[in-house]
This record gives structure tokens, sequence and C-alpha cells, in this order.
């Protein structure tokens, strides 16, 4: 957790992620967005900064993604023949469940809506295939990108997108009881939001140095409030 910004109340994202590139030196990184943060704008902001950027499709840009989607339909009905793209595949096996993900990226240099986007080069989509219990489901996902090419580059990309649920949101409720807080009065809720990143960012750190001490965030957090030796470690 680097930087956050705060929504207006009668805003969105789309406004405040503008303000949040300023803060960042994005320079040879890929900046991944979910559908909200498809703009225009946000592309040429990412561009501007010497950045790379992945951003997921869905009705809010309604002309491009019916463009991708077809366009990608249309090149699986022919095999691929004479479309310049690459394929991925992934295997994840954990919990009862199997999860297979096949991804394609492909030139975007024929697409019309390509011209609108600041360095869009390539398109792509992600199959996702699990198996919970001898049932099955498939879910397919359509992003943008100014990568070129590398379609493992690609993958790890968006696979490290969905990781922000895992590794910050989900600890940040469980752990830290986020959204049961009551604290919901005036700067309190922006303030206490940057003292748990904080807590959580030297949590996880002790937690990659300290690996004698098999234990979660959670525990650290309890052990740190019990014991000041292994407070002072955590905060230096």
């Amino acid at each position: 957790m680097l930087a956050q910004v705060k929504v207006d109340n009668k805003s969105n994202e789309i406004t405040a992620i503008p303000e949040l590139l300023k803060l960042l030196d994005v320079s040879g990184c890929i900046v991944t967005i979910d559908a909200m943060g498809c703009q225009k704008e946000i592309a040429r902001m990412i561009v501007a900064k010497d950045a790379d950027y992945v951003l997921a499709l869905k009705g809010n840009q309604g002309n491009l993604h019916d463009e991708v989607r077809r366009t990608i339909e249309e090149a699986e009905e022919t095999a691929f023949a004479d479309v310049k793209c690459e394929f991925h595949k992934t295997y994840e096996t954990g919990h009862g469940r199997v999860e297979t993900r096949r991804y394609m990226l492909m030139d975007a240099e024929d697409m019309c809506e390509s011209v609108k986007w600041a360095n869009l080069n390539s398109i792509g989509v992600v199959q996702a295939e699990r198996e919970v219990g001898g049932k099955k489901s498939v879910e397919r996902r359509y992003y943008i990108t100014s990568l070129a090419g590398n379609v493992k580059e690609f993958a790890k990309a968006v696979r490290g997108h969905w990781g922000i649920e895992n590794s910050l949101h989900w600890i940040l409720d469980v752990a830290f009881r986020e959204d049961e807080c009551r604290i919901r009065k005036d700067n309190a809720p922006q303030n206490f939001a940057v003292l748990r990143h904080i807590a959580l960012n030297l949590l996880k750190r002790d937690q990659k140095r300290d690996k004698k001490m098999k234990a979660g965030i959670k525990l650290r957090r309890d052990i740190a409030g019990w014991n000041n030796d292994y407070l002072g470690q955590v905060l230096q």
C-alpha cells in the first residue's frame, strides 16, 4: 500500500485516480485498473508518466468493449489465421477447486477504436474455468493494454491485480475488522485508514523478515499489543 486518495461523496474513482497517479512515480511499471478506470484521459496520463497500462473492459466502454469482443471472436472463428497473437495457460489447485486460466494477447492495430487511445497496442482476453465439487463455471474478461506482445507479462499483471483483494482488502477486513469500524466523523475515517495501512505494511515487512515466528498478520498484530519487545522489532 503506497498511497490513497479519498473519493468525493458526489463523485467516484474516475476523478480520484488521476490525483492518485500524480502522487506516484510509476515509470517503468504496469498500471492495472478495474473497468471503472478505463478512461482515455487516464490511459494518456499513464503513458505520459512513462508507464504501461492494462485496463479491464465492461459495459462502461460500450463501443470499445463490443469491438474488442467481436474482434477476438472473429479471430477465434478462423483459428487465429493471419493474426498476431500469443497464448498462455495456467493451472491452480487448492481448497477443493481447480482453476484453469487461458490468456490471449492480440495485436490491436486494425481496430477502429485503437486510434482514440494512447499507445493501445494490444487487446486481451482471459478465460477462467473453475471446477468446485464437480460443478464447472466459465468466465471471460476483456482488456486493452499498451503492452506489445509478451502474453506472460500480461497474465502476470492481470493475476497480480486480483491479488490486491487477497493481500490487502481481505486482510484489512479480517485482521483489522475495517468494515465493522464505527469511526465515521469528519477526517477520522481517512486518518484511521492511513494508520491501518502503515500498520499492515510494517507487519508484512516483519513477516518476511522474521520467518521463525509462524504467525499471520492478525496474531502478529495482537502480539505487538501484548509484547513491547516485539512491537519495537516491528517498528524498527
